[in-house]
This record gives C-alpha cells, sequence and structure tokens, in this order.
C-alpha cells in the first residue's frame, strides 16, 4: 500500500493556518517517563493534523494521574474537571448545550471502570458524540499503586501482591453498550495511536480509545502486565493504520484482499493494512471473539477494535438545533400559549398519558 499526503498548509502551519505550539497546554507536572505524557504527545500532534480549532474543543476530565493531563494539550480550547468518575455527565450536558463543539475527555481505567463505571455506561449507550480517552495503567497512581478494577489476574503490585480479581475489559463492555468506535492502543506506539486518534476526531457518536499507558511508578516492574516491558512483548497489532482526512487529496493504491477501507460520514476513511489476521472491524461478534481469545493466549489486542460510521449521535437522537443552547433568543426555548394550550388540551383527552413509575 502505497499513500502521499499533502504537506500541511504554509509549511509550518496546518489548514487552519495554526502550528503545532498552538495545540500546546501546560507543562506537564507528571512522573517523567510517564506514558500519558506520550498520550498528551499523541493529542497534540493529532489535532494539530486534524487541523482542530482550538476554540472549538472542549476538554473535559474526572480526578486522577490521567485527569489532570488535559491541561497539558490544546490551551486555547475550552476545559472542565469533573469530580471522581463524574465526566460522562458533565460530557452529556456540554454536548447537549452546544453540539458545535468537540468533545475530548480523558479519563483513567479507575476513573472510568470503578467509580464511574455506571457513568462510562450510559454515555456509550447513548452515544454521546464525545472522544473518551481511557489512560489505563491498571494501578491508582495518586494512592500508591494499588490495583484498578482493569488490572490483569496475575499481575504483581511493586510490593509482589498478585491480583486475583478478574479485570474489566473496556473495549469489550463499550462493544457490547453498542459504541460505534472502539479501540485499543499503547502509549509506546505513537505510529499507531495518531491516526486512531485523528478517526476518532472524524467519528459522529462516542468513540472509546483505550490506551495502554504504563505507570512509571507504581507498575513498571517485572511482574506487571501493564509495565512497557510487558506490553512490548505481548502486543499483538491487528493491523497497520493509515488516516485519510477528508480534506487531503490522497491516491490509496493497493492490491484487493490486502487492506480493509472503512469511509466515515465526514468523507474521510481509514485504511487498515492486514498483519496476522484478516480482521473485519466492522463485525462486533468478530471482535468479541478476538478479544476472548487474546486474553486466553495472553496477548494484548491493539488497533481498530470495531466501527460503525452509521450510528446515531446522541444530539441527533434529541433533534437538538444546531445554535448552542444559551445563544437562542427567549420565543424559541419558551413554548407559546398556544402550544401550552395545545399540550394541555391533549392531556385532558387522554392522548398524552401519564408517566409510569419506574423507580
Amino acid at each position: 500500500m502505497s499513500a502521499t499526503n499533502t504537506p500541511p498548509a504554509g509549511g509550518n502551519t496546518n489548514r487552519v493556518g495554526l502550528t503545532r505550539a498552538d495545540y500546546d497546554g501546560a507543562k506537564t507536572t507528571l512522573c517523567p517517563g510517564c506514558g500519558h505524557n506520550a498520550i498528551t504527545g499523541g493529542i497534540i500532534q493529532a489535532a494539530y493534523e486534524a487541523g482542530l480549532e482550538p476554540h472549538r474543543v472542549a476538554k473535559l476530565s474526572g480526578i486522577g494521574c490521567s485527569s489532570k493531563t488535559p491541561a497539558y494539550f490544546l490551551g486555547h480550547s475550552h476545559g472542565f474537571n469533573a469530580v471522581h468518575g463524574r465526566m460522562p455527565s458533565v460530557a452529556t450536558g456540554v454536548s447537549v448545550a452546544n453540539r458545535q463543539l468537540l468533545l475530548i475527555g480523558v479519563s483513567g481505567d479507575g476513573d472510568t471502570a470503578s467509580i464511574g463505571l455506571g457513568q462510562f455506561c450510559h454515555l456509550v449507550r447513548r452515544n454521546v458524540p464525545a472522544v473518551y480517552i481511557v489512560e489505563n495503567n491498571g494501578v491508582y497512581g495518586l494512592t500508591k499503586g494499588q490495583f484498578s478494577a482493569t488490572a490483569d489476574v496475575g499481575s504483581t503490585a511493586k510490593g509482589g501482591k498478585a491480583n486475583t480479581l478478574m479485570p474489566i475489559d473496556l473495549c469489550a463492555l463499550a462493544i457490547e453498550l453498542g459504541c460505534g468506535f472502539v479501540a485499543r492502543s499503547f502509549s509506546g506506539d505513537q505510529k499507531q495511536l495518531r491516526p486512531l486518534l485523528k478517526a476518532a476526531f472524524a467519528h459522529r457518536g462516542t468513540a472509546v480509545i483505550d490506551v495502554i499507558s504504563p505507570c512509571v511508578t507504581f507498575a513498571d516492574h517485572e511482574g506487571s502486565t501493564k509495565s512497557y516491558a510487558a506490553v512490548k512483548e505481548h502486543d499483538s497489532p491487528l493491523h497497520d493504520i493509515e488516516y485519510v482526512p477528508y480534506f487531503e487529496d490522497i491516491h490509496v493504491d493497493y492490491e484487493p484482499g490486502t487492506t480493509r477501507e472503512v469511509r466515515m460520514p465526514d468523507g474521510s476513511h481509514i485504511v487498515l493494512k492486514k498483519l496476522a489476521s484478516d480482521y473485519d472491524p466492522t463485525n462486533a461478534e468478530h471482535a468479541f471473539a478476538m478479544l476472548r481469545e487474546a486474553r486466553k493466549d495472553l496477548k494484548l489486542l491493539t488497533g481498530l477494535l470495531y466501527v460503525d460510521p452509521a450510528t446515531t449521535g446522541f444530539d441527533e437522537e434529541l433533534r437538538l438545533v444546531d445554535e448552542p443552547l444559551a445563544t437562542l433568543p427567549l420565543e424559541r426555548v419558551r413554548p407559546s400559549r398556544a402550544a401550552f394550550e395545545e399540550v394541555m388540551r391533549a392531556h385532558a383527552e387522554g392522548s398524552i398519558g401519564a408517566p409510569s413509575g419506574g423507580g
């Protein structure tokens, strides 16, 4: 396969006239070598290459090492640091209030798979338009490295204790809940991570990317299944990934049967070059089977696991107007007297039923 990408407009600027430095944020306060910093770098580069406009981006997070990272990228965008596990509720509210914003949520394995698991599930099942990035290291880095809900059975803590509880596979859970874009990557594999991020930016609906991000303080030792050494040894990529944005004139040349192309609603497309297996990312059952097989074989399956570009976003289901709700005049948000009287008439005639109890 060969692809020829056009260079960013203006040499050192992208298609919207911004430099890569325009996508930077504050200086990181995380540990040197933390995988989260590599993810930050990937987001910055992907946003620059995709030509995102920072003022049209809202960054959201909860609590934890991972949830500090939105401060380190896109410093000129909107941001909200929510309480522990509650980022999905805030994301839903932001999406409803202004559907013109691209939502980038950054969470951790504790923030998502433990205290925030219920919120994560409902965000996904509603298909709220948001890029949900899980910075997954299997430990609680802010509270001295206890196992999180994503820690693998047999993985050892820094003190030698082995985890005996089954992990929650966030990718499998997201597919089960109907998520239209599910991927897994490794913070040390920027070649794979960046095109996944750009594809997620283009997706309409919830896009979940579970990124294994080793904790250099509490989970980078021998025995940890989420250390740099363990991830590199057990990483099993499904495909090589190319992302072709709608605004670039690209010619893709490949032999039939060696690649699979997925076209996104905005005209962009993802090109997946087959590696070990002929993997169909549009088949949810196949994705489940591959994830189960990988767990049994102690492999870390990475790549685009599942995609359905035809999903309907939560904002479309609600039939929201295009304008931000705060900009609407009062006459457009308050029902008229005639409309109110029509509702009351219909209720009196029994065409509008009383709500049923549900606890």
